[in-house]
């Protein structure tokens, strides 16, 4: 006998053992995702008096980098469903882990993996990204080596000169602790807290694309997917490639760049009711372009 399609569940299934295989953190075997797997989302309830429910609402915060995508999809699901209101806040994966975990937050943002330390909440790759080096487009500094980006900052460079550019000082933007490419930074270039150097820091990927933009001397390190688009629309900036590999959603997407990260949802518990729908609807191919244009590449692709 033909067997026939699976099942919304099956499917379900599936798609969290292949999340976790990709991305290296455990999800609990219990967690439904999805209107087909969980139970009657909240918005749909009515009250014991017979009156229409109140608006569902939504608060999902942390990472920086994910806000934007996250806005634009809780536009589309909030057509979808007119009686749930989503607020998005910024402010750093660290906080989007901690919000989930406290339960201030209904959904966390987190743009890494979660660390073993944070196996008490429950995260979900939705998208992938990578961090890059940025510097002015008329910066003529074609690369940096590991070890040249690493000597910059430090302190141990300081003039671009030193590396193939003109006779500048070279500054040094670094990033606000709290977002998820300050630690990625600094662990895969060997750079201890200690010895980093920096003549200034900046909060959001789009301070950091304004800051190198507006200033040939300086250097940043930035979500690939936000810089990507940026200079795709005219922004003046050019993305430096790691480790010979170009800075890019496609290397990402090959798999060939070798600085990449998770774009993660998270959640106190297995997420069920609107948060549940809500992720589910992350993971659907409903949402892919809107990854796409936000220039990530969606996570199981």
């Amino acid at each position: 006998m033909t067997k026939g399609p699976p099942s919304p569940c099956q499917t379900t299934r599936n798609r969290k053992w292949a999340t976790r295989a990709l991305s290296g953190f455990v999800l609990g075997a219990t967690i439904l995702i999805g209107s087909a797997c969980s139970k009657e989302p909240d918005h749909t309830r009515k009250l014991e008096d017979g009156a229409p429910a109140q608006p569902a609402k939504l608060l999902i915060t942390g990472s920086s980098t994910m806000a934007p995508l996250i806005e634009e999809i809780a536009e589309r699901f909030q057509h979808a469903h007119p009686n749930v209101r989503i607020t998005v806040e910024k402010g750093g994966s660290a906080r989007g882990v901690q919000d989930a975990r406290e339960g201030v937050a209904d959904i966390g943002m987190a743009s890494r993996a979660l660390t073993e330390a944070e196996g008490d909440v429950v995260g979900l790759a939705i998208a992938r990204d990578g961090i890059c080096l940025l510097l002015h487009r008329d910066n003529p500094v074609p690369a940096l080596t590991d070890t040249q980006i690493a000597a910059i900052y430090t302190g141990a460079t300081s003039n671009w000169k030193e590396v193939g550019g003109t006779d500048a000082a070279i500054q040094v933007i670094t990033r606000t602790e709290g977002h998820s490419e300050f630690e990625l930074f600094l662990n895969y270039f060997k750079i201890s807290r200690d010895a980093l150097k920096a003549h200034s820091s900046v909060g959001d990927n789009l301070e950091g694309i304004q800051a190198v933009s507006s200033n040939r001397e300086a250097i940043v390190f930035m979500s690939v997917g936000e810089s990507e688009r940026a200079a795709k629309s005219g922004v003046p900036i050019r993305l430096l490639p790691t480790a010979g590999v170009s800075a890019s959603s496609q290397s990402i997407r090959t798999g060939s760049y070798p600085l990449t990260r998770p774009l993660t949802l998270v959640t106190k518990t297995a997420p069920v009711g609107v948060a549940g729908e809500f992720v589910s609807f992350c993971l659907s191919h409903q949402i892919a372009d809107l990854i796409r244009r936000n220039g990530f590449v969606p996570f199981l692709d």
